[in-house]
């Protein structure tokens, strides 16, 4: 046994050095000891290579906020150890790792367990949503309330040593870092490309699990050409913990009989990636022709309205799609293409600054309505309440008393809404 921590991810191995490689992934708020239980029988013919997301168990705090980034982590470590093949189990946010490797890197992935996974983990707007939280309250509210979403209540009230175990290790987790995980689950959705899956692949789910449960890994072996179901009578999302027995007898049986060997079986060949063109002026993009009524070009509004989401909101925007009739669709697409295609993709600002002038704007001019869905971006785009307080205060010496005071009726009750953890 050996524990190591790198400049990549902090890992650990067990089991012979000789053996094929079997690499265990963590959930979201957990470290490689949600696998401890799995470990005595895993060894017997494989070296278990578990691994610790950043800011989790004491990792270094190096944030990652896309799940592409967190899979690259992951293999510039096992390029340093010399690992080339191996086989992959993940839980949850592992396990999005491990559908990402499958997708980009399929030479280096010999068989694939998918436990607690999805093709896309709810919206991106609940995940944004935890991480105002987080920035707001910190990260005991999250971790109050692990339990509830990690084990049936039967297993929760019986095992307490083990739900004060969860508790802590969500918070003792780095808070950036933990938001920055939710940022990589909030963009991850892989659903038209589960059929370039090209390896053995078993997809695990507890039957009462209310987070990622049956319906998405039906999702994932319906997609995945591949690929077999198999649910875990009496377990919640921590299905490796609450039944470990069954879920070790699963992966033995998946991996034993699934291996690919990459001497018998050659590569899938990687799926060349499409490159996105640079940056450039819109004029270099796509010269307007002569003719004045032509339109703009597409991709301004599609990487426009990607923005828009990310800022205010799945909910809102379609809301206000749907909303738009005939008469207004010109001007959704126009305010699409122009503040958020081109001004809010600009370099030259982050969205926290963005978002600071944004508010500071909406009180001078007193557009009280837009005030509380920017309010609600600028906490998704990292402000805290403290920082939009101070905002507000500024814009009170510039735009006036009334007009401040009636900014801090609204951004108050917005604050209180969006920071109260749900229930």
């Amino acid at each position: 046994m050996s524990e190591t921590t790198t400049k990549t991810l902090q890992h650990r191995f067990d089991g012979p050095d000789d053996a094929p490689v079997l690499i265990l992934g963590p959930s979201l708020g957990t470290t490689w000891h949600m696998w401890d239980r799995q470990i005595p029988e895993l060894t017997q013919q494989w070296r278990v290579f578990r691994f610790d997301l950043p800011g989790h168990g004491g990792a270094p705090a190096h944030p990652g906020d896309s799940v592409e980034q967190l899979a690259d982590r992951l293999l510039a470590t096992l390029d340093d150890l010399g690992v080339r093949r191996f086989g992959y189990a993940g839980c949850a946010l592992g396990g999005a790792i491990g559908t990402d490797l499958a997708l980009r890197h399929p030479d280096r992935v010999a068989c694939l367990t998918l436990i607690a996974s999805s093709p896309r983990f709810g919206t991106p707007d609940e995940f944004r949503q935890r991480g105002v939280i987080v920035r707001t309250n910190g990260l005991d509210p999250i971790a109050r309330s692990s339990p509830d979403r990690w084990f049936t209540p039967g297993f929760a009230a019986n095992q307490p040593a083990i739900t004060e175990w969860a508790v802590q290790m969500v918070r003792t987790t780095d808070p950036g870092c933990y938001i920055a995980a939710c940022e990589a689950l909030a963009t991850f959705d892989v659903r038209e490309q589960l059929g370039r899956i090209g390896v053995p692949t078993l997809v695990l789910v507890g039957s009462e699990d209310q987070v990622t449960g049956p319906a998405e890994a039906r999702t994932l072996v319906a997609g995945i050409p591949d690929a077999r179901l198999a649910v875990v009578p009496g377990a919640s999302h921590l299905a490796p913990v609450e039944q470990p027995a069954a879920v070790t007898d699963l992966l033995v049986r998946h991996f034993s009989t699934s291996w690919q060997d990459s001497a018998a079986v050659p590569p899938v060949p990687p799926v060349k990636p499409v490159l996105t063109p640079p940056t450039a002026p819109l004029a270099e993009i796509a010269p307007l022709p002569d003719d004045a009524s032509s339109v703009v070009p597409a991709d301004l509004y599609e990487a426009g309205l990607k923005v828009r989401r990310e800022v205010l909101g799945d909910a809102h925007v379609e809301r206000a799609l749907a909303e738009a009739d005939v008469f207004a669709e010109d001007f959704q697409r126009l305010m699409t293409r122009y503040a958020w295609g081109e001004v809010w993709s600009r370099p030259g600002l982050d969205r926290r600054a963005r978002s600071c002038v944004t508010l500071t704007a909406l009180v001078a001019g007193g557009h009280w309505e837009d005030l509380a869905s920017h309010t609600r971006a600028a906490l998704r785009n990292g402000l805290t309440p403290d920082e939009i307080k101070e905002v507000l205060l500024q814009a009170a010496v510039y735009c006036g008393m009334p007009a401040a005071h009636k900014a801090f009726r609204i951004v108050h009750e917005v604050i209180r809404e969006e920071t109260t953890p749900r229930e």
